[in-house]
């Protein structure tokens, strides 16, 4: 992981300079979230609430320098810590040529992410035990205003 320092945008910086590299939000792959909200890819692509973590180790899987920072995302209304965190990756070499060409543009990116985010194990542990944890619920009481005469 890296550490950033916070500087004014310098155009003299090299591609591979920390401050040069993009930035991943969870938001931006969001199914969640509608376009206005933040997402940046088609929701057809899109994960049920990623988070940095989740980002990081796709990312580092796929060879890329990756670094954490503790930045909220502006258009997030809620200011929990769980939604906390932006992603830093490094998308092109000192001379402007793309780290790994199969990823040229951040939209490649984005959408890498989005594929194989569901592949995670952690993501398809958590989906399979659901399913059976809400079938073996006990039967509750009726709702409603029946008990009113």
């Amino acid at each position: 992981m890296a550490s950033f320092a916070r500087n004014s945008f310098n155009p003299n910086k090299k591609p591979s300079d920390p401050e040069r590299w993009i930035c991943v939000y969870p938001a931006y792959i969001d199914s969640n979230k509608t376009r206005v909200d933040g997402r940046r890819v088609p929701k057809s692509r899109a994960v049920d609430k990623p988070t940095c973590s989740e980002i990081c180790d796709v990312l580092t899987a796929a060879n890329f320098k990756v670094g954490v920072e503790p930045k909220f995302y502006p258009r997030e209304p809620s200011k929990e810590d769980e939604m906390r965190g932006r992603v830093r990756v490094q998308l092109k070499n000192e001379d402007g040529t793309p780290v790994n060409p199969a990823f040229p543009s951040r939209d490649s990116v984005l959408l890498y992410i989005g594929e194989k985010i569901p592949h995670l194990k952690s993501r398809v542990f958590k989906s399979g035990g659901d399913g059976q944890s809400a079938n073996q619920g006990g039967g509750g009481k009726k709702k409603g205003k029946g008990g009113r005469r």
